[in-house]
């Protein structure tokens, strides 16, 4: 059985079933747009009881559509979830297991030919963009946006570069757009609204065509910088807090600027929730909200870089760690999904998905059979009549930094092992009861232990280039 772990969630009752949407029964092809979060934890937005940022729009897209309480990121850190999630595979089977730098711009590149969430949505007759971050191949490699199957993007080609807001360069498709106003930290031209720009044209652009958006904004991460405008004002003065205000960070590549942190963490969160609203908005201006699905999650849990406090925020929700870990704070996000007249407005679901599930989800909405192997499962048919039969036999996360980790969901139970002087070490937690995996019952279960472990071997297959060297 699973478990029903979110505390102080209420879902509103509506109609009946809808056993097809108005966009089926007219046969046009419905729109996606995916929103991915930088570093968002689980507890940032107000839908999941976040108490001092203010995210109405998000919260208003929530009680719209459908709320997911068990949903997976693909991995702790950016590059190998955001490959899962582009691949439909789980770190286990993803080309891409952590953060693998290239100087002096990018990241390990994924395979030429590799099939992608941008093929998928492009073989089905979609126009494809991307707007954000994309942190899976340098510059001039094989594997590039549009080389991956996006139509358009603009945007970071390198996630170390995102760290700064201020950018002297973005990426239009293949060519370099320079900033120069932001040389030695002017701060004049700030990369998020120029990214969210591009975003909503692209929806003008081809809001009489079927159109695949990711906008993969790098809000919250750090480091903690935005305007000081109306959003930023709005906090000012909320918190009582010690200024952070360092130099130029090499560890993570982004500048610790921030005199009152908690006040520009929740107005990158604030500003993150605008942008929501504005597509929203713009969709229901163009009148394509009926016809399309917008789907909101984050890429990770929260992180504590560049001054920000996930504690204060209480930013993980009701669960332990924040990204890198292996516990349910590092790879427990959030996701909404928002299709007037199709989902049910105001749900809860406890099904669990994970990123991996998105391909085969687009896959089945735009009748596209893949040829491509997936670890996913549709949850389409969760999203148009609030059932789902198929559920997951497990889950599967492993992680190449620093000594590594892998860790596997079967059922509620959860095994995290963690290599140690050569030896490994095994933390077992039942999530029905323990969801702050505060319990080891490594000890108790040695069977289960034992089981769980030789489950984590056979699911995976050893990578080239990211492996634990055991």
């Amino acid at each position: 059985m699973e478990s029903r772990i979110l505390l102080g969630l209420s879902a509103a009752l509506c109609g009946g079933l809808i056993s097809c949407s108005e966009s089926e029964k007219k046969n046009i092809p419905v729109n996606v747009i995916y929103i991915l979060a930088d570093d968002l934890g689980y507890g940032d937005l107000g839908c999941y009881g976040q108490q001092l940022i203010k995210t109405p729009n998000i919260d208003r897209m929530a009680s719209e559509g459908l709320l997911f309480t068990q949903n997976y990121a693909g991995c702790s850190v950016s590059a190998p979830s955001r490959c899962s999630l582009m691949t439909g595979l789980h770190t286990g089977h993803t080309q891409i297991r952590g953060n693998k730098e290239i100087a002096p711009e990018g990241q390990h590149p994924m395979a030429a030919g590799t099939f992608t969430l941008g093929r998928l949505m492009k073989s089905a007759g979609y126009t494809t963009g991307m707007f954000g971050k994309w942190g899976l191949g340098n510059p001039g490699s094989v594997s590039v946006p549009n080389d991956m199957g996006f139509d358009e993007f603009y945007g970071y080609n390198c996630q170390r570069q995102s760290h700064s807001f201020y950018p002297d360069h973005l990426w239009h498709n293949r060519d370099t757009i320079y900033f120069p106003e932001n040389v030695n930290n002017a701060k004049k031209t700030y990369s998020q609204d120029l990214i969210h720009k591009q975003a909503l044209k692209f929806i003008n652009d081809n809001k009489d065509k079927p159109f695949f958006a990711m906008l993969t904004y790098t809000l919250p991460h750090a480091e903690l910088n935005l305007p000081h405008d109306s959003i930023y004002n709005m906090y000012e003065n909320s918190f009582k807090e010690t200024p952070y205000i360092g130099k130029f960070d090499h560890t993570w590549g982004g500048y610790n600027t921030s005199e009152k942190p908690c006040a520009s963490f929740a107005a990158m969160v604030s500003r993150l929730d605008m942008y929501v609203g504005e597509v929203m908005a713009e969709l229901k201006k163009l009148g394509l909200e009926k016809n399309t699905l917008v789907i909101f999650t984050s890429d990770n849990g929260p992180h504590a870089e560049g001054g920000a406090k996930p504690d204060f925020f209480k930013s993980s929700g009701p669960f332990k760690g924040i990204k890198r870990d292996a516990y349910e704070g590092g790879i427990r996000v959030p996701m909404i999904a928002w299709w007037p007249k199709t989902i049910k407005e105001g749900k809860t679901t406890n099904h669990v998905t994970a990123f991996w599930d998105v391909m085969p989800t687009l896959a089945e909405l735009t009748g596209t059979t893949l040829t491509a192997e997936t670890d996913g499962i549709s949850f389409l048919p969760l999203l148009k009549n609030n059932k789902q039969k198929e559920e997951h036999d497990y889950l599967y996360w492993e992680f190449h930094e620093s000594k590594g980790w892998q860790a596997i969901r079967e059922g509620n139970f959860k095994l995290i092992r963690q290599p140690i002087n050569g030896n490994s070490r095994y933390e077992l937690y039942d999530l029905s009861c323990d969801a702050h995996e505060d319990n080891n019952l490594a000890d108790q279960f040695p069977d289960k232990v034992k089981a769980m472990a030789a489950k984590m071997d056979s699911v995976r297959t050893a990578s080239e280039y990211f492996d634990f060297g055991r």
